[in-house]
């Protein structure tokens, strides 16, 4: 719940904007089209800081994205279009419209569910999985098939997605043999598709795994390339054979 000291620290927000605006040359001269890189910078990093939890670092860049969201606000205010309390009206609406059992509308069915709702606002005929942003292929597999679920196309649970894998990377073992570069880059694609809606059945996030699967290879190459400097051995003109030892060294560590 907004309490005085919220809107106030919103309202400093904006008023330090304003007045970037107002005295800085740079800030100034800002505009939608220009601000976008830094916004999606900005929203990388939070997202960043999320990963490593971190209250300091999280406090900094929430601080940073804050600050791309006034000055499309203010930007917004300048040009006629909206301002802070719209902005806040709109959202309102929108949660009010989205948990109607929570605000008072229990005609709504429950089984239509947040994606139905949603589905009203895009309105008649916008189709499930139209007005999605572009994003990342694997966020974007994600929410494709959480949407499709939200409507009931989806498994019961994770024992129908598990076997789509399965038969993806048969799929894919049989294609390898095929010369077309497309046949295995569409079965490759089906089974990476496949192991998402694995990984959302087990309410796991795919990027979170992926993350983790990046970073500890990261940790364990850098180890096997600390330990193969301190046996003389160089990697590049090492064998897969002797770097697989180095690896199961490493491994072993629980690196």
């Amino acid at each position: 719940m907004n309490t005085p000291a919220n809107d106030a620290a919103l309202a400093r927000a904006l008023a330090l904007v304003r007045d970037l605006r107002a005295r800085c040359p740079w800030d100034h001269t800002q505009t939608r089209a220009t601000l976008r890189p830094y916004l999606v910078e900005e929203a990388l990093e939070l997202d960043q800081a999320l990963k490593h939890g971190e209250p300091a670092r999280l406090r900094d860049e929430l601080g940073d994205l804050l600050l791309h969201l006034a000055f499309q606000i203010v930007i917004g205010e300048e040009q006629g279009e909206f301002d802070a309390a719209t902005v806040t009206r709109a959202l309102e609406e929108k949660m009010w419209r989205r948990h109607p059992k929570l605000f008072g509308d229990s005609a709504t069915p429950d089984h239509e569910g947040w994606e139905g709702v949603k589905r009203k606002e895009r309105g008649a005929g916008s189709g499930t999985l139209r007005g999605l942003p572009s994003l990342p292929p694997l966020l974007m597999a994600f929410r494709l098939q959480e949407r499709a679920a939200g409507v009931g196309f989806d498994w019961p649970d994770a024992k129908g997605p598990l076997e789509k894998v399965k038969e993806e990377l048969d799929e894919v073992e049989r294609a390898t043999g095929n010369v077309e570069r497309a046949t295995l880059e569409d079965e490759l694609g089906d089974l990476l598709f496949a192991v998402v809606n694995l990984a959302r059945k087990l309410a796991i996030d795919p990027r979170a795994a992926l993350e983790r699967a990046n970073d500890k290879f990261q940790r364990r190459f850098e180890a096997v390339e600390q330990l193969a400097e301190q046996r003389g051995v160089e990697i590049g003109r090492a064998g897969l054979d002797e770097l697989d030892k180095l690896w199961d060294e490493v491994k072993a560590q629980s690196l």
